[in-house]
């Protein structure tokens, strides 16, 4: 309960001070912007302390005075006495509805998935889910091994390399952890209210990107969260034959209800992200189960990034200059905090204000230069020391990160287009891309100048890649695709109200729903469905006298496995993490992985490898017995065995000779 209080604290000032800047700001966006800022300065406030305090409560307790200080400096220093706070209209009840009856549904869909995805307890085991299989265990690791760390922090799967992977999303569980929550707790209550303000300020920019069409707001929702393109015709083609296998054509193999089975049951078998890339070529992810659901920074990223979007429309292209001082230097405290969440978000606002920047002082004629330049300023003022300090750092001088493609994961490596150009994103994509592109043919001011902040993000990542993960451009396509579903939406209405007295109209709708989101639905069903067991009986159990036995921070010998209960449950360090993660973080690990494999096979021969690493406790388990040669009767020599699970698969060994 501690931690659900100190979390309502920001959550008040978050809403005290954007009441006191923006008060003529409806209702509902105050609401939401309030949370928003509520959450990022609970990322930020207690981590600047850590500096000083490491990442404590006593940090957390000292982070309570700055806030204070903020909240008062803004709503007796800074206030806007010259507007007056807007009052809840009839307007901001119709939103409030549509929001209950969209917004709300997806936030619940949401929080089952979060409950049934994130060490879902069963007989003693954890459970999870198809998309938190294979990147939950790095972000567990993240949160329980920041309690009480110094900062800047380092890899607790990499020791002695500062982390540079965003961590305040994970280091905003950890503060929960801090105050009593317990692991899984920690992780999924904050995402669930982060994915009802995703889901909720997601509509509240459409609507106002729409002029308050509430029909343009729930189709491009829709368009965005049920998203997944026209990959399902693959598994409908011929239905009553057999064309494949379970290696071959997975999505054709089996008839009728068989293709069904394969898509709830099979392993990344759904229409869209399908695992058979090479031979399907669908790479568009369901934003729900496939982004917000495992990827964490990713839902942080778009909590924060979606109001600064916001702000941005508002202040300057629907304004024509009229933005407030106080507006923009919010947009840019908001923007500047953003490439510790999530690089990707600040990088896509990054490309979206360059486009709506030049349109803007064409448009205006330089006259909104200095309030582009008071949100700019600021932005870079803060996001300055996290990317010198953090991101580019890390990736100076390694080509992996920054390097020329075109066409994304359609020709990749370079290596030639696998599909035609506008085939590879129609079908990934589906049907709302082409209403976007009919949309762009329409003679309209206003869709033509959000298309000119949005295809800059477009452009930028059809020919550029920022990380050695070619499919991780997706994460600023989707902020391109979030924008322009909006457009796709209002021209996918107005084509609607043109057919007006055609009777097959609704005809006409429901075939185009269908097409429009079907492999949506499917992609969601199986991921409802989906059910894997991550950490055994006796891996809990070793997590458990591991947390409770051992120094906080102290460090294991284990193999690279990243379903390690050391490094993810009890927040310990490791010696190698798995390469699964670094790999694309950009690290070598050869060299650890070989002296890891030394140790275990010959103790006796390798001690100055526990020296060379720190190492305090030595652990034995099922992945080291199955990935290593293990000479266990010089373990056993050696050192001292301080735990044994039940049944012997999971052994702990103290890192100090016997005979010492």
């Amino acid at each position: 309960m501690l931690g659900v209080a100190y979390f309502a604290v920001y959550l008040l000032s978050g809403y005290v001070v954007i009441r006191s800047l923006l008060p003529g700001k409806r209702l509902p966006a105050r609401l939401w912007l309030g949370a928003a800022l509520g959450i990022l300065l609970m990322m930020w406030l207690p981590a600047l302390l850590a500096f000083f305090f490491r990442f404590s409560v006593k940090a957390h307790m000292l982070a309570l005075i700055p806030l204070c200080a903020l909240t008062l400096l803004c709503h007796f220093g800074l206030r806007d006495k010259r507007a007056p706070v807007r009052a809840f209209s009839a307007a901001d009840r119709r939103l409030l509805i549509l929001m209950a009856c969209v917004a709300l549904p997806l936030t619940a869909l949401g929080a089952y998935l979060q409950y049934t995805h994130v060490l879902r307890p069963v007989d003693g085991a954890l459970h999870v889910g198809q998309s938190t299989y294979g990147d939950l265990p790095l972000h567990l690791g993240i949160i329980s091994s920041l309690r009480n760390a110094s900062f800047p922090p380092d890899y607790s799967i990499l020791p002695g390399e500062r982390l540079v992977y965003p961590f305040l999303m994970d280091s905003f569980s950890t503060s929960f952890m801090l105050m009593g929550m317990n692991l899984r707790w920690a992780a999924i209550f904050p995402a669930i209210l982060m994915m009802g303000l995703v889901f909720s300020g997601y509509m509240i920019l459409a609507d106002r990107m729409s002029d308050g069409r509430g029909s343009v707001a729930v189709w491009a929702m829709l368009f965005v969260f049920v998203n997944g393109g026209l990959g399902f015709l693959y598994s409908v083609d011929t239905l009553g034959v057999s064309n494949g296998s379970s290696d071959l054509n997975p999505l054709q193999a089996g008839t009728w209800l068989d293709r069904l089975e394969t898509i709830l049951y099979g392993w990344y078998q759904t229409p869209a992200n399908h695992a058979d890339f090479t031979y399907y070529n669908l790479r568009w992810s369901n934003l729900i189960v496939d982004m917000l659901i495992p990827q964490r920074t990713f839902l942080g990223g778009w909590c924060i990034l979606l109001p600064c979007v916001y702000l941005l429309y508002d202040g300057f292209m629907d304004r024509e200059g009229r933005i407030s001082a106080r507006q923009a230097a919010l947009l840019g405290v908001m923007a500047g905090g953003l490439p510790l969440l999530h690089t990707h978000s600040f990088l896509a606002l990054g490309l979206l204000s360059a486009g709506w920047l030049f349109y803007d002082l064409i448009r205006s004629r330089g006259k909104t230069c200095l309030s582009w330049l008071l949100y700019g300023g600021v932005a870079c003022l803060l996001a300055a020391p996290q990317l010198f300090f953090w991101t580019f750092r890390h990736t100076a001088g390694n080509s992996g990160f920054v390097r020329f493609q075109f066409n994304w994961v359609n020709n990749s490596g370079g290596n030639g287009l696998r599909d035609g150009y506008l085939t590879f994103w129609i079908k990934n994509v589906g049907l709302p891309l082409i209403l976007l592109i009919l949309s762009l043919f329409d003679k309209n001011k206003k869709r033509r100048m959000i298309a000119a902040g949005a295809f800059v993000i477009f452009i930028v990542s059809e020919l550029l890649l920022f990380q050695p993960n070619e499919y991780d451009n997706n994460k600023l396509f989707y902020v391109w695709w979030a924008l322009c579903a909006v457009l796709a939406a209002d021209y996918a209405v107005a084509l609607y109200d043109r057919l007006r007295g055609l009777r097959s109209r609704y005809v006409l709708a429901a075939i185009t729903a269908v097409c429009c989101f079907a492999t949506g639905t499917l992609s969601i069903a199986r991921e409802c469905v989906s059910d894997y067991q991550m950490f055994g009986e006796e891996a809990v159990k070793t997590a458990r006298y591991v947390e409770e036995n051992t120094p906080e921070h102290c460090t294991f010998m284990t193999w690279t496995q990243h379903i390690n209960p050391v490094s993810a449950l009890a927040g310990r360090d490791i010696v190698c993490g798995p390469g699964l993660w670094l790999y694309w973080h950009g690290y070598d690990l050869s060299a650890r992985e070989q002296d890891i494999r030394d140790f275990y096979a010959d103790p006796a021969a390798h001690e100055d490898i526990l020296r060379k690493y720190g190492v305090d406790y030595i652990l034995v388990g099922d992945y080291e017995r199955s990935s290593l040669r293990i000479d266990d009767d010089a373990l056993d020599e050696l050192y001292p065995k301080v735990f044994e699970s039940e049944w012997g698969t999971m052994r702990v060994y103290r890192a100090v000779k016997k005979d010492d």
